[in-house]
């Protein structure tokens, strides 16, 4: 099925049914409201179609919330609630939902059985992450599921960064993954959504979706930090007014290079010219 003047991505509509929120929107034979659930592993992906090949879309971390409007085979059709876009889940990442009360400030913070760091952690979960935690003893954060978290490492959900190009700065080095939101693996615009949400910014997940955000300033103003750049199909943001900072795939990492530099190395290589500036 195919909406015209639907994103398909932040659409929750398929041939056989569509979100309740959609009747008189969209025809579709059936609507659903839909149930609240949370992503209870580390990260969870979600796919363009419900296949463990599929492409990978975005990855939803650890607490987030998703509102799921059909299971089968294992896949959880679902809409994440954090940038409203659709996909399938992995069923068995999902449980019943909670409210969340911290998230994780570190770039990755182990889960301990007990409160020693000498012990196997259990998991690893990536900046972002939600938790649910029920008292702070010394060093450790105990969350419902009975596991702990080095406490420093987690903030109260509303505390927001005040400077997300600092929180983008602590993925320096990580590998670029299409469709990664972890320390685990980012993309360019995973890279600077999270960065945002981090600073208590309202950010769509795509680069043309995230093109929308602040005021467009001329090509030829003078940057500063937090600019965002755009070329078609990407996006990176100023350190400062020569160096940016992105995850790409020529580097296949998140670096921090002169623009020129990069600006040049992407126009050779057929990416094209810089699109648009923001300023947030």
């Amino acid at each position: 099925m195919s909406h015209p003047f639907y994103d398909y991505r932040v659409t929750p509509a398929r041939a056989d049914l569509a979100a309740a929120s959609l009747r008189g929107l969209i025809e579709a034979p059936r609507y659903v409201k839909g149930t609240l659930r949370r992503v209870v592993a580390p990260s969870a992906p979600l796919r363009r179609h419900p296949a463990a090949d599929a492409p990978l879309e975005t990855e939803a971390l650890h607490g987030e919330a998703a509102t799921v409007y059909d299971e089968a085979d294992g896949w959880s059709w679902a809409q994440l609630t954090r940038d409203s876009y659709v996909g399938y889940l992995p069923s068995a990442t999902l449980a019943g939902w909670i409210q969340e009360t911290h998230q994780v400030a570190a770039l990755r913070t182990h889960a301990y059985p007990s409160p020693s760091i000498k012990r196997s952690p259990v998991h690893a979960i990536s900046l972002g992450a939600r938790l649910r935690i029920e008292r702070i003893e010394g060093d450790f954060a105990i969350a419902a599921d009975g596991l702990h978290y080095f406490a420093r490492h987690l903030t109260p959900i509303g505390e927001f960064e005040p400077d997300f190009v600092a929180v983008a700065e602590r993925f320096r080095e990580t590998p670029y993954l299409w469709g990664g939101r972890t320390s685990e693996g980012v993309d360019c615009s995973g890279l600077v959504q999270t960065a945002l949400i981090a600073a208590g910014v309202v950010a769509p997940r795509d680069s043309d979706m995230l093109a929308e955000l602040g005021d467009a300033i001329a090509m030829d103003a003078a940057l500063r930090r937090g600019d965002l750049i755009f070329w078609k199909g990407h996006v990176g943001v100023m350190r400062d007014p020569d160096t940016l900072l992105h995850a790409n795939g020529w580097h296949m990492k998140v670096v921090s290079e002169p623009l020129r530099e990069a600006e040049m190395r992407i126009a050779a290589s057929g990416g094209g010219p810089i699109t648009s500036i923001r300023r947030l």
